[in-house]
């Protein structure tokens, strides 16, 4: 009778390992690995914003507005709770951290008009840390990406799909943005501006 039990459960290994049951798991918890890390970046530009909006207030305070703006932006961003599984969460979180991009680059443009807050040491390292957590965004959000490709490429093909049907494994909605390519770089302005027309000649 033992050695029945064996013979099943060894049966029954080869045949979730054909199935593509194992390669569901792995790929499953590469996409929730891959999206805890796109989750732990956003969370540490939110973490820097504070810091930021302080420091440019006291050197332009009357920019209340745009203040003002990253401030509401970043609330808003860090209370949507997400469940990348669900599309519509994901749509209201990626609309959110869209609008905060926005906010810190309009917040951007404000800092040209103070050369004495641009000059400062503190302000240049936060705004450092703001450029390079933008491009861990970048890094973070891509390798979610492609997790998701990955187990998606799996439930969908023969034989693992019927895998996937049996064991409720759909397919995941991914992260997309429009113009991702734009928005994962750090804002940059130009204020250069050129040379005023000569007066027509009386």
């Amino acid at each position: 009778m033992r050695a029945v039990r064996v013979a099943l459960v060894a049966v029954a290994s080869v045949f979730l390992s054909a199935c593509g049951y194992n390669t569901l798991q792995v790929q499953d918890e590469a996409t929730k690995s891959a999206w805890s890390e796109v989750v732990n970046q956003y969370q540490r530009r939110a973490d820097l914003i504070p810091n930021l909006v302080n420091t440019v207030k006291g050197f332009a305070e009357q920019e209340q507005a745009v203040l003002v703006g990253v401030t509401e932006a970043r609330a808003k961003a860090t209370q949507i709770t997400v469940d990348p599984a669900n599309p519509e969460s994901l749509k209201q979180f990626q609309a959110a951290q869209s609008e905060l991009s926005g906010a810190l680059s309009r917040l951007m443009v404000t800092v040209e008009r103070y050369p004495e807050l641009k000059s400062d040491q503190n302000f240049r390292d936060l705004q450092a840390q703001l450029e390079g957590t933008e491009n861990r965004i970048a890094v973070a959000r891509n390798r979610y990406i492609q997790a998701v490709q990955d187990f998606n490429v799996t439930v969908r093909s023969f034989p693992s799909n019927l895998t996937a049907m049996l064991f409720g494994y759909k397919v995941k909605p991914n992260f997309t943005v429009e113009n991702e390519a734009a928005i994962a770089r750090p804002p940059t302005v130009d204020f250069s501006t050129p040379a005023p027309t000569p007066a027509p000649a009386q």
